[in-house]
């Protein structure tokens, strides 16, 4: 269902992948928007599917996980209120990269690539600011991810 109210709006403003977008660009965004619920437990995105939205989440608490050696199950990280994901199979069109579970009852708000192109056909300005903004999340979890692998390396090595 899509979904718009001044609730929404003030929680989109207070996250990082809305920031800088005009009124009346965050309520063509907004529009597009379509609530998801789940329930704790359930898979919301598989590693390895094909995917072709990304998701904010509004309430709950998800874990991030990838597929190791041997089919075993290693966390990445875990996403709560604000955070998103899914945003790579935007940019380049690939599988899912991992696999997100609600670990509590989850709220999203879900973004589909037909529905972002229809944004960039409407207003390209405010386009370019959102992939601005996926683009420093990207940035962000690249050093983060650069820092852990210097930190195990550091442990391997002594």
């Amino acid at each position: 269902m899509a979904v718009s109210s001044p609730d929404l709006k003030a929680f989109l403003l207070t996250t990082p992948f809305f920031g800088g977008l005009s009124d009346a660009s965050l309520d063509l965004l907004a529009s597009m928007l379509v609530e998801r619920r789940f329930d704790a437990g359930a898979t919301i995105v598989a590693e390895g599917e094909p995917g072709r939205s990304m998701f904010i989440v509004h309430s709950g608490q998800l874990a991030v996980s990838k597929l190791g050696d041997l089919g075993r199950t290693i966390r990445i990280t875990n996403l709560e209120p604000g955070d998103f994901f899914g945003e790579m199979t935007l940019i380049e069109m690939q599988n899912r990269s991992a696999t997100v579970v609600a670990e509590s009852p989850t709220v999203l708000y879900e973004l589909t690539a037909r529905n972002l192109y229809t944004y960039y056909k409407a207003d390209i300005h405010a386009y370019v600011i959102v992939m601005q903004n996926i683009n420093r999340e990207l940035c962000r979890r690249l050093r983060r991810a650069d820092s852990r692998i210097a930190e195990l390396t550091i442990q391997v090595d002594r």
